[in-house]
């Protein structure tokens, strides 16, 4: 990256220099989950800007370089534009639209942001837009180059010279600290958000799980390398240690769970392969003692789901299993609504809509485990037509109104209810836990459904169906709706919905497309 270290910087016009945001605590307020009464609501504080697309960044080191700023924003959506202000430590990032601007800022107040090991804070600007020297090419480069591989397209050739100080599209990739195992999958999850992963070879060397991981591309390996590199994959562990390896090409000659060549799906398994049950329970057995109780099965796929796209999660993550919700749209949300939502990751034990503030929720989850896992799929998804913000509640518990007192509903308890996904060990819902998807998964279909009385009852949820395919036993299928939206809504309608014959449909998000 050492090319990238001298990129010049937009130059901001003189009669608007930058000179608010002087004070320490100007950060974005968080909504408060107080008691449901309301009365010790933070007001928010009159200097705090409105929601835009510019986003102001405050404390970056010395050192730090453009394209690190820019890897903040890019699992978010596009960056179209960047200002640094070297003597200050600070930046200013414009996102393509307001909606990425807003997702981020609902990531990184739960999350703080790390570059080169520094916390670095962000918060919303006064600017609506940047306006930078058009002149400034070095700068477009690296966004052109950016925002190609964003896009999926390749960068001119020009700037790829500009972004590529590393040749290789095959990064090598060390584990530290791994308290959780760490799968092929986990880590094609994580290394996808940046381009197309093409091969992963795992292994065990100097008794450390290492990964070489290809991509189409190696400007794809560099921004997953900067992004990534030095970033815990779950909470204070499994840090990512990366560089780029001498090889160029992988050469994978088995499918399984220690290789993996996404081009070549008829490649054969391999004779005596572990499957991926064993080769998890092997990671556990080494130091069985020290994890005695510390895990329960939804660990793994927290640890996916923290890097699912939103950058690997460092941060500490509290002991709570509640969680709060805002930005709800309160003319329909109800508490059944989110405990079925919520339920795709965890078993809801209950939730209250807060009284005085009804597009405030508490959900209470079985384990803190189950709330981070809800929490890093959830936050910035868009329900009933807004983003909602999910974060960790100071609340331990959810209380539940005194005996005899009406609350109009807004809490329910689900401690006993028949629906949660995760109460039998070892269930297959453990290992199918995605992220919200277009796509839903549909299971426990009667044998006289046709594809056509599904597409209507999807249809009926207020969606398009885009496409449909059953599978071989016809009792599950794959429904592709227009939207994550709309796939978010299907499945809060939808989800064990009764098909006659006491037989209940059983809706999930897939990894699939069709």
């Amino acid at each position: 990256m050492d090319g990238l270290g001298d990129v010049a910087v937009g130059v901001k016009r003189g009669s608007d220099e930058l000179s608010m945001y002087n004070s320490p605590n100007s950060g974005v307020s968080s909504v408060s989950d107080g008691a449901s009464n309301g009365s010790d609501s933070k007001k928010l504080r009159v200097e705090e800007a409105p929601p835009s697309r510019v986003l102001h960044i405050r404390k970056l080191p010395n050192e730090a370089s453009e394209t690190e700023v820019i890897a903040l924003g890019l699992p978010f959506g596009k960056v179209t534009n960047i200002l640094t202000l070297k003597g200050k430590n600070q930046a200013f990032l414009e996102m393509g639209t307001e909606e990425a601007a807003i997702t981020m800022i609902n990531y990184y107040t739960t999350v703080t942001p790390h570059i080169r090991n520094v916390p670095v804070f962000v918060q919303y600007s006064n600017h609506k837009e940047l306006k930078t020297d058009a002149g400034n090419q070095r700068t477009q480069a690296v966004l052109q180059a950016v925002s190609a591989v964003q896009s999926g397209g390749s960068p001119s050739s020009d700037v790829q010279e500009a972004l590529a100080a590393a040749s290789s599209p095959v990064l090598r990739i060390i584990i530290d600290n791994m308290f959780y195992p760490v799968t092929l999958d986990v880590l094609q999850q994580i290394f996808s958000k940046f381009g197309t992963v093409m091969k992963i070879i795992t292994f065990t060397k100097n008794n450390q799980f290492q990964a070489l991981l290809q991509f189409s591309d190696p400007i794809n390996a560099q921004q997953a390398k900067l992004a990534l590199d030095g970033q815990n994959i779950y909470n204070s562990c499994c840090t990512l240690r990366i560089d780029f390896s001498k090889l160029v090409n992988l050469n994978v000659k088995y499918n399984n769970d220690k290789s993996r060549d996404y081009t070549r799906p008829e490649l054969p398994a391999g004779d005596g392969q572990p499957s991926l049950e064993s080769s998890v329970a092997a990671a556990f057995s080494k130091d069985s003692n020290s994890l005695l109780g510390a895990l329960n099965p939804l660990s793994a796929a927290a640890a996916a789901a923290a890097a699912a796209g939103r950058v690997a999660l460092a941060g500490q993550a509290g002991s709570s299993g509640v969680l709060l919700v805002s930005n709800l749209n309160e003319e329909m949300v109800a508490p059944q609504s989110l405990f079925t939502l919520f339920g795709v990751y965890g078993d809801v034990q209950r939730v209250k809509i807060l009284y005085n503030k009804k597009d405030s929720a508490l959900i209470q989850m079985s384990d803190a485990n189950q709330a981070q896992l809800a929490m890093s799929h959830l936050n910035g998804q868009k329900m009933y037509g807004k983003i909602i913000r999910v974060t960790l509640s100071k609340h331990q518990t959810v209380a539940l109104p005194r005996d005899g007192l009406d609350d109009q509903g807004l809490t329910k308890d689900y401690a006993n209810s028949p629906l949660h996904r995760f109460k039998k060990p070892g269930s297959k819902n453990f290992q199918n836990i995605f992220p919200p998807s277009a796509t839903l998964h549909l299971s426990n279909v009667p044998q006289d459904v046709t594809e056509e009385d599904l597409r209507l009852l999807f249809s009926n949820a207020g969606g398009t169906v885009k496409a449909f395919k059953f599978f071989q036993d016809r009792k599950m299928a794959l429904i592709q709706m227009s939207t994550v939206e709309e796939a978010i809504q299907a499945l809060i309608d939808l989800h064990n919905y009764n098909m006659g014959g006491n037989q209940h449909l059983r809706v999930s998000f897939s990894k699939s497309t069709i």
